[in-house]
């Protein structure tokens, strides 16, 4: 919790601005705001905790329809007049059953749709802890690492081919069987997508 120990709360009469941030994707779900008391309730819950101005006490996000907002993260900005929180949402975040208070339309940041892989890594770490019983994830880790590397060649192979004969939806399709089994691949040997990145990240310009 970053820079908590410093907050201007006299600025806005013990009221501070708290923008909610999707942790996984980035989307910015909504604005509420916060006084002392809902910012300890927030952080010894877990959940997300405003002060509701219109009722005039502690509102938990998500107390009547359940759609909590998991805390991952919190930090105040640099003059300590206004909080980011990174959640993770149980449902949509919006009273009016969208993703986000802004709208179905709201605008995305260039990296939101790519956030979805960081769902896609939670599920496979699920998968590995628990070992469902049909999942196809579970059926790949009991036939071991070599199966999961001979998929990864496979998938990779019958992307190629359809990028050179097959159609666009064809090719997406295969994209996306290649990216499963790459994070898979990862996830099982102790490694992950993130460090990927960081991989591509550390190499600058040299990639482009």
């Amino acid at each position: 919790m970053s820079g908590l120990d410093a907050l201007d709360w006299e600025k806005e009469q013990g009221l501070l601005p708290a923008i909610v941030q999707d942790h996984v994707n980035g989307a910015v779900l909504m604005l509420g705001y916060m006084n002392r008391e809902a910012l300890a309730a927030t952080q010894a819950s877990g959940r997300v905790t405003f002060f509701s101005r219109s009722k005039q006490r502690l509102w938990t996000k998500g107390e009547t329809s359940g759609h909590f907002l998991e805390v991952r993260a919190i930090a105040a900005d640099c003059d300590g007049d206004a909080l980011l929180i990174l959640a993770h949402p149980l449902g949509p975040a919006c009273h009016r059953g969208t993703l986000t208070c802004f709208g179905e339309g709201a605008p995305q940041i260039a990296a939101q749709p790519y956030g979805y892989l960081g769902v896609l890594t939670q599920t496979i770490r699920q998968r590995i802890a628990a070992r469902p019983p049909g999942s196809y994830t579970a059926k790949l880790l009991d036939e071991g690492p070599r199966r999961i590397a001979q998929k990864v060649g496979e998938e990779g192979l019958e992307l190629a081919l359809a990028s050179v004969a097959q159609g666009d939806e064809e090719v997406i399709a295969e994209a996306a069987d290649l990216l499963y089994h790459v994070v898979l691949l990862l996830e099982a040997k102790g490694l992950s997508l993130a460090r990927v990145v960081s991989a591509l990240a550390a190499r600058g310009n040299d990639t482009g």
